[in-house]
């Protein structure tokens, strides 16, 4: 004899809302990750475990929001992405300046943090100290190959070993660089560092940008 069917346990709107939240931003992910050839309907639905009908609304708000665009069964990254992507250097320089003002102040030399851009380091927050005589100027938006400076080097850090770099001359003649990682930020390559045109001592200055990164990375978590 078959038993009664289960009754249907509902699943409570707030798990609801953020499995489908998940889900869609495991789309979007997926949609990004395809470097070059637009992902198609069916190769999303296997790449978040869903089904094509959940991929079709999944896609609905992230296409009315243009995060998103579709070009018949394909898929591609939409101009919305990028206005959001314009938002976070303004939010990472707001993040970093209270760590960056105090190491500036501290140290007697210019703070900065550089963010990775591809095979590039740009400095995208510039802090100088006010009591100094003289100081460098560094400019915001200023880059460089990845692979130079401490501020460079210090984004390539492996967790295990050296906290910090150091360099002499490497961007600026007669200029002494400090830097850090900032770690435990998810999809951020970043250091924070200073530079001055004096020579510094590394073992004092040298926690003190491991300091300044750590704040940072806390504030922007």
């Amino acid at each position: 004899m078959r038993g009664e069917p289960r009754p249907r346990v509902p699943v409570p709107a707030s798990k609801e809302s953020s499995l489908t939240l998940e889900r869609g931003l495991a789309l979007l992910q997926a949609v990004a990750d395809a470097e070059s050839e637009a992902p198609s309907i069916s190769e999303l639905a296997a790449a978040i475990g869903a089904s094509r009908a959940a991929v079709y609304r999944l896609l609905v708000p992230l296409q009315a929001r243009g995060l998103i665009r579709r070009e018949g069964s394909k898929v591609r990254l939409g101009l919305g992405v990028l206005r959001l992507a314009s938002n976070v250097l303004p939010q990472l320089r707001l993040a970093a300046q209270p760590a960056l003002r105090t190491l500036a102040e501290t140290v007697g030399a210019t703070a900065h943090l550089t963010v990775a851009d591809g095979t590039e380091a740009q400095a995208v927050a510039v802090v100088e100290p006010s009591w100094t005589a003289y100081h460098v100027a560094y400019r915001v938006g200023s880059r460089h190959p990845v692979h130079r400076g401490a501020a460079g080097k210090a984004i390539g850090l492996s967790t295990e070993g050296r906290q910090w770099v150091h360099s002499t001359g490497e961007l600026q003649p007669g200029a002494y660089g400090f830097a850090a990682p900032v770690r435990g930020v998810p999809g951020l390559r970043a250091s924070v560092g200073v530079v001055a045109l004096e020579k510094l001592d590394g073992e004092v200055v040298g926690p003190q940008v491991v300091r300044a990164a750590q704040e940072v990375a806390e504030a922007l978590r």
